[in-house]
């Protein structure tokens, strides 16, 4: 069994209000050398098998079909194997 870890992110040149606004929350508690916050996801999740490949090859198709929007985020994953 491999425990998966996913970071998904949106992509550079997508806006992120909610980093924005976050970043302006930061600037009122005085954090006044806070700059180009953004927000993502962190998802975890475990894959039965104890073949690194079919892991690593099931993460990324789980991420790019359901955790992702591809035309706005990317991903990036570890694998590790859980006890």
């Amino acid at each position: 069994m491999y425990k998966a870890t996913v970071i998904v992110k949106k992509r550079a040149k997508i806006l992120d209000p909610q980093g924005k606004a976050v970043e302006q929350g930061a600037k009122l508690l005085g954090f006044n050398d806070i700059s180009k916050t953004r927000i993502g996801k962190y998802i975890e999740f475990f894959v039965n098998t104890t073949d690194f490949e079919t892991a690593k090859n099931e993460v990324i198709a789980y991420s790019e079909k359901l955790l992702v929007n591809p035309n706005m985020e990317d991903f990036e994953y570890s694998l590790e194997k859980a006890e």
